[in-house]
């Protein structure tokens, strides 16, 4: 049997237990910061200027599995871009796009209404003259800072990336920081 941990990973928090890059003034926030889980290692990482769930599992074959892109598990965010969104771009993005490391896959994309989401510290920035939207971005492959390059090629540069769900694995109220321990048995 398996043990999962779904993290709610703040904004501005590594990935990862130990902050190696020591050309940093300060150290920086780590996951050991909000739990202590030996012998757990992170599915898929998440970028340290984004927020929500990491999966953490102490069975490496299961950490394959849900990080490897060639298991095609779908990754949901929600992410606030700066502009009013159009559905041009949706469907560029519903298309797939080429970035400079090649074509993306196609993802599921919907504009949706501003979530009701706890405060980020510090806020995003804010500008009354210019407006934002969010959208729903679902992806089967995680490529370096991806939704953010997709988002800046269709003219919406990303302000707010919140991973919501990884696979079947999802949030469901956990506060930044907070995290809950499940067991797997068939379902991997």
């Amino acid at each position: 049997m398996s043990s999962i941990i779904l993290l709610n990973k703040p904004f501005q928090v590594l990935s990862q237990f130990t902050d190696r890059d020591d050309t940093v003034a300060q150290p920086r926030k780590t996951l050991a910061d909000f739990l202590s889980a030996p012998g757990f290692k992170v599915a898929g990482r998440l970028d340290f200027d984004s927020e929500g769930l990491v999966v953490l599992t102490n069975d490496g074959r299961l950490q394959q599995r849900i990080a490897n892109p060639r298991h095609k598990r779908w990754k949901t965010y929600w992410v606030q871009v700066e502009g009013d969104l159009t559905e041009e771009a949706l469907s560029q993005l519903r298309r797939g796009l080429m970035l400079k490391d090649g074509p993306t896959l196609p993802a599921k994309a919907k504009r949706i209404s501003p979530p009701d989401l706890w405060l980020r510290d510090p806020p995003v920035r804010y500008r009354a003259s210019v407006p934002d939207s969010w959208l729903e971005i679902k992806l089967q492959e995680g490529r370096n800072r991806q939704i953010r390059r997709m988002t800046a090629a269709v003219g919406f540069p990303t302000l707010r990336l919140i991973r919501m769900a990884v696979d079947a694995w999802q949030l469901d109220g956990l506060a930044p920081g907070q995290y809950r321990t499940l067991t797997t048995e068939g379902r991997q």
